[in-house]
């Protein structure tokens, strides 16, 4: 059901450029989506032919997001929620999952391409008793994300929010101070505040991921994986809630799900800033 306070913030029109693959359109495309192009599809397919289970994958992420935006409102009352990466519009949008559990949920969506953009509307349709909003911004300036009026307008920064970073660390190198963009995110949001991470890793077969690495970064998108002990460490001024840094399919499955961690290929958790 449409709420007449959804907000798109795009500060320029857009400028779309799909000869260049774009890692949310390649997830899409991986999805089973539509709101991708040839240059998108190409990697996509290069990728999986060195790990034909990618599509699994790329579903096992969304599950997860599904699982833990669960747990948030229903275990920890959680009803405001800052999705970085959002990606395309698909089934089990962050917000959708959330109201179904609280209708009154707050969702601000961030994404830096401006194909999402153009889609925003259409991911946007909010219980009335909730908001959504979508802003296009780049998490290598989190301060542009915060101080977006948009943020502001729609999530009180004066009560615990969930920092959702599913599937998109990766895209940031190490000399991008990834930890310093998670502690000025987690800086801005109060006590009882929560941090979720999904992050590619080399850990369960690191010349595979050396072959996904150089595949990707031919295709001029940064890419970096990390192993469990760096994951765990984007969670510092945290306390990682149980299970702990799994692999993605094994944090908190549900009863139908079936648990097989090996072709996993992504760590997950959550940590609760104290």
């Amino acid at each position: 059901m449409p709420n007449s306070d959804v907000q798109v913030t795009n500060g320029s029109p857009p400028r779309i450029d799909t000869s260049v693959a774009h890692e949310a359109r390649v997830f899409d495309y991986w999805l089973g989506g539509k709101d991708n192009y040839p240059a998108d599809r190409t990697l996509g397919d290069a990728i999986a032919t060195h790990i034909p289970a990618i599509r699994d994958i790329a579903r096992a992420n969304r599950a997860f997001l599904g699982r833990a935006t669960r747990h948030l409102v229903d275990a920890a009352g959680v009803d405001q929620f800052l999705d970085i990466g959002t990606g395309m519009p698909s089934a089990g949008n962050t917000h959708e999952i959330a109201q179904r559990v609280d209708p009154s949920a707050r969702v601000v969506y961030v994404d830096n391409d401006p194909v999402v953009l153009a889609h925003a509307r259409a991911l946007m349709a909010s219980h009335p008793r909730g908001k959504t909003a979508f802003m296009q911004a780049d998490l290598n300036d989190p301060r542009s994300i915060l101080d977006n009026a948009t943020l502001t307008g729609t999530l009180d920064l004066d009560r615990p929010i969930a920092i959702m970073l599913v599937a998109i660390m990766m895209y940031l190198r190490d000399s991008d101070d990834p930890h310093g963009i998670i502690r000025t995110l987690l800086n801005a949001a109060p006590s009882g505040s929560y941090l979720v991470i999904t992050h590619p890793t080399a850990d369960f077969d690191e010349r595979v991921m050396a072959r996904v690495v150089a595949t990707i970064e031919q295709a001029g998108i940064t890419f970096r994986p990390r192993t469990r002990a760096e994951t765990e460490s984007l969670f510092a001024g945290t306390d990682i809630i149980e299970p702990g840094v799994v692999p993605v399919t094994t944090w908190r499955p549900d009863s139908c799900d079936h648990v097989d961690p090996d072709p996993a290929w992504f760590w997950a958790g959550i940590g609760r800033k104290p």
